[in-house]
């Protein structure tokens, strides 16, 4: 369920906001959006896996933290990235 290394450059590729970066809001918004989608299928077919179901908990409210400080701090960088990520915000 990890990303692998190509996965993991491609979504860093097309939400960064300058060479090096790995780091910004919208680069961990973009990889905990990956990993949820990821979780959220794997929970489709072992219904009863409750461990990575807390996780898929704890990482949508991790999400949410980091939208809502990207909202606060840049509110078109905001509204940019849930329309790439297609998210309903």
């Amino acid at each position: 369920m990890a990303l692998t290394l190509d996965a993991r450059r491609k979504v860093i590729g097309s939400h960064r906001r300058h060479e090096k970066d790995t780091g910004s809001p919208e680069v961990q918004v973009a990889m905990l959006t990956h990993r949820i989608r990821s979780i959220s299928d794997h929970l489709q077919t072992n219904k009863k896996d409750n461990h990575s179901r807390r996780g898929l908990v704890m990482m949508v409210g991790q999400r949410n933290r980091l939208l809502r400080y990207l909202a606060r701090t840049n509110p078109q960088g905001y509204q940019d990235l849930i329309a790439r990520l297609g998210l309903r915000k």
